[in-house]
């Protein structure tokens, strides 16, 4: 798992049948200084966030059980928004 800023919205009004009614977001994976690290990525929404928001993306069979759904096209999944992060030094 990895925390990202939500950065945009993708549109697809064709989709595979088990994405229906799934919203498609454009993620910026950050360091927990919310410096932008990696590729920006798309997702899958599972818990309605929104642009602007930090959240935490699950990948691998971590993002399907999310949908609850073993054999969904998903790769990476928002499984969380995020309120705050502390780190202890």
């Amino acid at each position: 798992m990895y925390l990202a800023k939500v950065v945009g919205v993708v549109v697809a009004t064709t989709k595979d049948e088990k994405l229906v009614g799934s919203k498609i977001l454009v993620v910026q994976p950050i360091d927990t200084n919310d410096d932008p690290i990696r590729n920006r990525e798309v997702v899958v929404d599972s818990v309605g966030a929104g642009i602007g928001e930090t959240v935490l993306v699950a990948s691998g069979s971590s993002a399907r059980n999310a949908f609850g759904d073993k054999g969904a096209p998903v790769d990476s999944a928002i499984v969380a928004i995020v309120d705050s992060v502390e780190i202890s030094d």
